[in-house]
């Protein structure tokens, strides 16, 4: 399957299950009130899209930059209004995406400045739903510098990926070539200058990504 942006990338925020549990009394004051009772959704724009051989770059005036791995949901036709019956009819391949950001301080609003930075965004090569096998038996690895860093069991998803289609497709059409990040583990990796970011997820896709230098 080619590698590349096509559409829209839609990303899933609060959807490890584990991370919802910590924050379950926080969900009770304002500014949310109560949990959420559908995706928390936001968009990585066109100029986020970025590839592996270019280093991320450091964003200007901050001390700060994280990083999440997720699964990528790859539509391959049109998808609008779907069943979770017949949400994975609709998906053409999946792969890993990494989210360069800056730290998350609420998810009640979304958070454009952190999320919308500049080549912020990598994607690993795809492969088809067959390849990987059943998504729940799956897990994100990441490790900085050859370090583990942190993982997610699919398992541990909130709402899985048919769950997810139905609910996205309900909100708007999702085009072939479209992305879903599905979700991250809660806390996002801390990074440094330099940084050497590798993903994995089973035995078959490997995402890997160089951070660069903070800006004079």
């Amino acid at each position: 399957m080619e590698k590349m942006f096509k559409g829209k990338v839609v990303c899933v925020a609060l959807n490890d299950s584990e991370q919802r549990q910590v924050m379950a009394e926080q969900f009770s004051e304002p500014p949310y009130k109560a949990p959420p009772t559908q995706p928390v959704l936001y968009f990585k724009p066109r100029n986020t899209w970025n590839n592996e051989s270019e280093a991320v770059a450091w964003p200007a005036n901050s001390d700060e930059f994280v990083v999440g791995a997720s699964l990528a949901v790859i539509i391959g036709k049109t998808c609008c209004r779907v069943t979770e019956q017949q949400a994975l009819e609709y998906v053409e391949g999946v792969a890993l995406l990494h989210d360069f950001s800056l730290p998350e301080t609420s998810y009640y609003r979304p958070d454009i400045k952190g999320k919308c930075l500049d080549g912020s965004a990598t994607l690993s090569s795809p492969v088809t739903l067959s390849d990987v096998g059943e998504l729940s038996d799956l897990v994100v690895k990441t490790t900085v510098n050859g370090q583990p860093a942190q993982q997610l069991p699919l398992s541990r998803l909130y709402w899985d990926v048919p769950a997810l289609l139905e609910r996205i497709s309900h909100i708007m059409t999702l085009e072939a070539g479209d992305i879903i990040a599905v979700g991250f583990a809660g806390e996002r990796i801390v990074l440094q200058p330099y940084d050497k970011v590798s993903s994995s997820l089973g035995q078959s896709i490997r995402l890997q990504n160089t951070v660069g230098g903070q800006y004079a």
